[in-house]
């Protein structure tokens, strides 16, 4: 079963997709269960970006996703995990890991 929510997709245990574009990651806002992970995929044209989980502790990325440019992390516990862009830190986004 394939369930398309906004620029993601969702079936079992697959890569959920979230885009970078126009200084936004889409969807801004991402629902998921323990175990699937969260691919992030530069479309820009010119611009770099990165994902950083601030809040939760880790190092600002030493490397930046350039376009065409792509980041994937697995989330095994429940919670909510906030990040951001580094270099632009009025692009945020949420993750929230339920079952």
């Amino acid at each position: 079963l394939l369930t398309l929510v906004g620029c993601v997709a969702v079936a079992g245990d697959e890569v959920v997709l979230v885009v970078i574009k126009d200084y936004k990651f889409m969807p801004q806002e991402v629902s998921i269960k323990p175990g699937q992970t969260i691919r992030w995929e530069n479309h820009e044209k010119r611009q770099y970006h990165s994902v950083w989980f601030q809040a939760l502790g880790d190092e600002e990325p030493a490397d930046y996703l350039f376009p065409d440019d792509s980041y994937e992390r697995r989330f095994d516990a429940a919670g909510s995990f906030p990040y951001r862009c580094g270099p632009h830190p009025e692009m945020t986004g949420n993750i929230t890991v339920a079952e």
